[in-house]
């Protein structure tokens, strides 16, 4: 449903615009994106930072080197730096949010295309204060251990949400949140949410 709907309003904007936008392929998980990838050589592919089957950044490592023509738009719902800073040092182009307008998104299509950079204005901001500082583009080697659902649960935990209220955002039942946070006690060796907040707050993830 959503990406009938990302289908509808960029070809919407696109005419309004009195230009066009040809959607060559789409992909469910990280499996058939390479494949879709490969086959279609896109000029621009609209990455969904959390695609099921390893995240955009899966996408990138198994396609970006290859394909040096083919630029990347990443796509998520976080607004989160190390999201952000990951898939951008993967090989993206530019990062939005889902709370992007169609004429939005199709203007930042339009200018990846044409080989510009694009940010939702709020990231902007912290990406280059991430890469001249060097600080949030260092590598967090814990952090690396978790899994982009992983990093997402991580984050609302951080914030206090309930665990039910976590499975109504991320639209997961409340058992696959529980096993979430126990696979990210385990392997950040912490002994409870108490100091998973802190570990986050640490990171200013949360």
């Amino acid at each position: 449903m959503f990406r009938a709907g990302v289908r509808t309003e960029l070809r919407r904007a696109a005419e309004a615009a009195g230009t066009a936008i040809e959607i060559v392929g789409e992909a469910d998980d990280t499996d058939r994106a390479v494949a879709v990838i490969t086959a279609t050589r896109p000029q621009v592919v609209l990455l969904d930072v959390h695609l099921p089957g390893g995240g955009g950044v899966e996408v990138l490592a198994r396609t970006a080197a290859g394909l040096p023509d083919v630029r990347f738009l990443a796509l998520s719902v976080s607004d989160a730096a190390e999201d952000v800073i990951a898939v951008i040092r993967a090989g993206a182009r530019g990062y939005v949010t889902k709370s992007i307008s169609g004429a939005e998104l199709a203007d930042a299509v339009r200018r990846v295309a044409e080989g510009d950079a694009f940010f939702s204005p709020r990231l902007a901001g912290f990406v280059l204060d991430a890469f001249s500082s060097g600080g949030a583009a260092a590598r967090d080697e814990e952090l690396d251990r978790l899994t982009p659902r992983e990093r997402e649960v991580l984050r609302f935990i951080a914030r206090g949400y309930a665990y039910k209220e976590v499975a109504r955002e991320l639209v997961i039942s409340i058992k696959t949140v529980e096993t979430h946070v126990s696979s990210v006690l385990r392997k950040l060796q912490l002994s409870n949410r108490r100091e998973l907040t802190r570990w986050a707050s640490d990171r200013r993830l949360a």
